[in-house]
C-alpha cells in the first residue's frame, strides 16, 4: 500500500466563528428590517390617505435604492474597510429607521427610503462578500446554508413582529432601530477578521454582472419569483376558492421550505463538483411546481406538499447560487461580484411582480403559474447552454 508523500496531516479548514456571527448578525438584522419595514410603512401611508399608486411608487423606490448601492458598495468598502463601512451602514440604516417615525412629510419619505435601503442593502452585499470570503472551501455550501437559513428567519420574524407591535407609535420603528444597531456589536468584535479590500476590481461594475451567470440569473430568478408569488399568491389563491387564511397558510408552508432545505442544499452543493448541475436541477424542480399548479386548483394539501418543495427549491437558487460565486472569485473581485449578486436580486424583485401581475392580467389566474414557469425555463434553458457549450465552470 502506497504512503502519503508527507507525514504532516492536511490542515483541517476551520470555519470562522467570529466572522460567521458578524455576517448572521448583519442578514438578521437585514432581513428583520425589511420583513417588519415594508408592511409597517404601507399601513402607515394607508391610515394617512396616500393613494395606492403613490404607496407604491414610493415602496418602489427600495429596489431602485439597492441597485444603485450595490454598483458602488465595493468601491467604498474599498476606501474605508469592510468592517467600517458596514458600521457606517448600520448607523445610517437606524436613524433613517427612527426617520420615519419623527419626519411626517410623506414626500421627504421618498430620501428616506433611498437613505434606508441603500444601507441595508449595504450591510447584504458586504456581509455576503465577509462570510464568502472566510469560509472553507470545502464547506462554503453549508456555512452559506447556515447564512440562508437565518436570512430565511429574518425576513419571516419580522412580519410577526409586525403583527405584535402594531403600527401605532414610536415602539415598532425603535423596535426596528434597536436590532439594526445591535448587529454593530459582533461586527465590531469581528472587525479584525474582516477581509481586506486592498484592490480595486478589475472590471466595471456591470461586467460582473454577466462574469458568472449561472450566479447571478439563478438570484435574479429567486428574486423574481419570491417577491412576485409573496405578493400575489394571496389573490391567485383566494381566485381559486381558497380563503384569505388559507391561501395565507399556503404561504407560510412555501416560507417553511424556504428554510428547512437551505442546510441541506447547502451541504449537498459541497459534494458536486459543479454547482450549476444542482442550481439546473433545482429550476427543473421550480418549473414542475410551477406548470403544476393549475392541475392542484380546489385541492390545499396537494399544493401544501408541492409548495413545501417548491419553496425549497427556491430559496436554493440563492444559497447555491451565492455559493458558486464564491467558489469562483476571490478578493477584490468577489466583492464586485457579491454586490452583483445583490443588484441582480434586486431588479428580479422589481421585475418579478410586474410581469406576474401583467401574465394574471391578460391570460387570467393561470397566468401566476405561466409567468413563474416562464421565469424558470429560462433559466433552465441558460444552464443547457451553459454547461453543453461551456463546461468551466461560469
Amino acid at each position: 500500500m502506497s504512503q502519503p508523500s508527507s507525514g504532516t496531516p492536511a490542515p483541517v479548514e476551520e470555519i470562522h466563528w467570529p466572522s460567521l456571527i458578524a455576517a448572521i448578525a448583519s442578514i438578521t438584522a437585514v432581513g428583520i428590517a425589511i420583513g417588519l419595514g415594508l408592511p409597517l410603512l404601507s399601513i402607515i401611508m394607508e391610515k394617512r390617505g396616500i393613494s395606492s399608486t403613490l404607496i407604491g411608487l414610493n415602496s418602489a423606490m427600495a429596489g431602485l435604492a439597492s441597485m444603485a448601492a450595490a454598483a458602488v458598495t465595493a468601491k467604498i468598502a474599498h476606501n474605508y474597510g469592510v468592517a467600517n463601512t458596514m458600521l457606517l451602514a448600520v448607523v445610517f440604516a437606524a436613524i433613517s429607521a427612527l426617520g420615519f417615525y419623527y419626519i411626517e412629510n410623506f414626500w421627504l419619505w421618498f430620501p428616506l427610503r433611498v437613505v434606508f435601503h441603500g444601507a441595508i442593502t449595504v450591510l447584504f452585499v458586504l456581509s455576503e462578500f465577509w462570510i464568502n470570503a472566510t469560509a472553507p472551501p470545502s464547506r462554503r455550501g453549508l456555512v452559506l446554508g447556515i447564512y440562508g437559513t437565518v436570512l430565511s428567519l429574518g425576513f419571516a420574524a419580522g412580519p410577526l413582529l409586525f403583527s405584535i407591535l402594531g403600527s401605532e407609535g414610536i415602539l415598532p420603528f425603535a423596535f426596528g432601530a434597536s436590532v439594526i444597531l445591535l448587529a454593530a456589536i459582533p461586527i465590531f468584535l469581528a472587525r479584525n477578521e474582516s477581509p481586506a479590500l486592498d484592490e480595486k476590481p478589475e472590471l466595471h461594475f456591470m461586467r460582473y454582472v454577466f462574469l458568472v451567470p449561472t450566479a447571478t440569473a439563478a438570484v435574479f430568478i429567486f428574486g423574481a419569483v419570491e417577491s412576485g408569488g409573496l405578493s400575489l399568491f394571496p389573490i391567485y389563491g383566494t381566485r381559486n376558492g381558497f380563503t384569505e387564511a388559507q391561501a395565507a397558510l399556503l404561504l407560510t408552508v412555501m416560507g417553511i421550505g424556504n428554510v428547512i432545505f437551505q442546510i441541506p442544499l447547502g451541504m449537498l452543493s459541497d459534494r458536486m463538483k459543479d454547482r450549476r448541475n444542482l442550481l439546473a436541477m433545482m429550476t427543473v424542480v421550480g418549473l414542475a411546481g410551477a406548470l403544476c399548479l393549475p392541475l392542484l386548483q380546489g385541492n390545499w394539501w396537494l399544493m401544501a406538499v408541492v409548495l413545501l418543495f417548491w419553496g425549497g427549491s427556491v430559496s436554493g437558487l440563492y444559497t447555491v447560487g451565492l455559493s458558486h460565486l464564491g467558489s469562483r472569485l476571490t478578493g477584490a473581485d468577489l466583492a464586485a461580484a457579491n454586490a452583483a449578486f445583490i443588484f441582480s436580486y434586486a431588479v428580479g424583485t422589481v421585475a418579478g411582480p410586474q410581469a406576474i401581475g401583467a401574465a394574471m392580467d391578460i391570460a387570467g389566474n393561470d397566468g401566476f403559474a405561466w409567468s413563474i414557469a416562464g421565469f424558470f425555463g429560462f433559466y433552465v434553458a441558460l444552464s443547457v447552454v451553459r454547461i453543453v457549450f461551456n463546461p468551466k465552470r461560469t
